[in-house]
């Protein structure tokens, strides 16, 4: 890490309220700030070129005094902390990262680069807008003309030839789902992939794709450092889930939680139209329930919601199927949602079941959605045997995270690939792009590969959860 910035201790501050009279009258000051330190290429390449940033030259830009960013442009991790805690002065440290955008200078030359950008893993709203927007930001901000994708995810490198992108050729990709340019799981050969980025010159990498993928890009960044290669590489993180932790969301997201209204409003509708209907929708959400929490925020008819960060159980006292049987006796109906990744350690599975994996090296999960469907039929048949039950069950995954981002992910996809070129053309490398607290901040990549973004189900968030469904806590006596 880089050295800390001490706090100023001829100057302390007053908490106040909104009308300026002070809360305390006693000072206090910040703890040191501790900035993350972010590989560049000048930690082991030598005699880098020093270039003006040709967005001085640019007919849309104009800069300003401070418009490029310097090494002291810091966001904070953490913006919120106890008053009384700063004060009585625990040794403890404030963490920040630099502070993504534009610099004054540059360390690659644009008629130099040759760029190339991947896409890995699963499909998620917005990765033709991050394309697209990589490809126009490096174009029009840099003058940069030798773009290419490269198909199939990393295994592309090696077995495929990369396409030649331009501005033309991607001006419409934003509206389209999927990616343009293909991907795949797996394909991950260390030195193949090494040595095809040699051999066809690229000197930039843009790595798109989810903690997996991150893995693999921090693989690569670090035999370009041990092979000694002016190659920077950033990876763009991307999860419909919104399970990498660190940054304040993943791109696709918020559209995810927004076609997963569709699929809640349409089951609570057979659920209401039923006697005794229950409306069960599956919403992606392997390790983490963020898609499943939100859109049960957001539609305000959900009954009960599953995540995997909160065990469940079924019968007795607690369960959820005294819950659901109170439910319809209450309201007539009900509707669950549950993640893909909830109850997985109740679903029966054989002993090969339990080793398999996927080609992103995942555990293979079992299908929730068909297993809790049974398992409500066999219920309401023992417990309530002749009596009307249905239940509907709606699967909507591939029709969340197929389709084109929304307004709100696109904006941000275009921030996102701006900021990660910006990075990456004054030489930084090994590091992702993202929002912290609302500000892009450039993050060391390895950082990000490990975080995960789990659901905290002691907050208020989960707290709201219960109190909207009105839902057990699950937790047996």
């Amino acid at each position: 890490m880089d050295s800390a910035v001490p706090p100023d201790s001829n100057s302390g501050l007053v908490a106040t309220t909104g009308d300026d009279n002070p809360i305390s009258t006693t000072a206090f000051s910040l703890p040191p700030i501790t900035i993350q330190k972010l590989p560049h290429l000048s930690d082991y390449v030598a005699n880098l070129a020093t270039l003006t940033n040709p967005i001085d030259r640019s007919s849309f830009y104009h800069p300003f005094p401070g418009f490029y960013l310097s090494p002291s442009d810091l966001i904070l991790r953490h913006i919120v902390f106890d008053l009384s805690s700063a004060a009585a002065g625990d040794g403890g440290r404030f963490l920040a990262y630099h502070r993504a955008g534009p610099r004054p200078t540059i360390h690659f030359d644009p008629a130099a680069v040759r760029a190339a950008i991947v896409t890995c893993g699963g499909l998620c709203p917005g990765l033709n807008t991050v394309m697209r927007e990589l490809v126009v930001g490096l174009w029009d901000l840099y003058g940069v003309r030798q773009i290419f994708g490269v198909p199939s995810g990393y295994r592309g490198f090696y077995s495929m030839e990369p396409m030649k992108l331009d501005p033309k050729m991607v001006d419409s990709w934003h509206k389209r789902g999927g990616t343009v340019i293909a991907t795949s799981r797996g394909g991950f050969d260390l030195e193949k992939i090494v040595d095809a980025i040699e051999q066809r010159g690229f000197n930039q990498l843009y790595v798109i794709g989810g903690d997996g993928t991150m893995r693999g890009a921090v693989k690569i960044f670090r035999e370009i450092q041990r092979r000694k290669l002016n190659i920077s590489i950033t990876g763009i993180p991307k999860t419909v889930d919104n399970d990498i932790g660190i940054i304040d969301r993943s791109f696709g997201f918020q559209t995810a939680v927004e076609m997963a209204q569709e699929a809640i409003n349409a089951a609570h509708v057979e659920a209401e139209s039923a006697v005794n209907g229950i409306g069960l929708v599956k919403l992606m959400g392997r390790s983490t329930g963020h898609i499943a929490l939100y859109a049960t925020l957001s539609s305000r008819v959900v009954d009960c919601c599953l995540i995997p960060e909160n065990d469940f159980y079924l019968e007795g006292k607690g369960g959820l199927f005294e819950f659901l049987d109170q439910t319809l006796k209450r309201n007539g109906h009900a509707v669950i949602v549950v993640a893909e990744g909830a109850g997985q350690d109740m679903i029966p599975r054989t002993d090969k079941q339990k080793e398999e994996k996927d080609e992103s090296g995942n555990p293979v999960f079992l299908d929730v959605g068909p297993w809790l469907k049974s398992e409500l039929k066999k219920w309401w048949e023992q417990e309530h045997p002749g009596e009307l039950f249905t239940v509907k069950y709606i699967d909507p995954t591939y029709m969340i995270r197929a389709v084109p981002a929304n307004a709100t992910d696109n904006l941000y996809c275009t921030l996102l690939a701006h900021s990660a070129i910006h990075g990456v053309m004054v030489g930084y490398t090994g590091f992702v792009s993202g929002p912290i607290n609302g500000n892009y901040a450039y993050i060391p990549m390895e950082e990000v590969a490990v975080a995960q973004n789990v659901v905290d189900t002691k907050d208020h968030k989960w707290a709201w959860v219960r109190s909207v469904t009105n839902q057990p806590d699950f937790q047996k006596c």
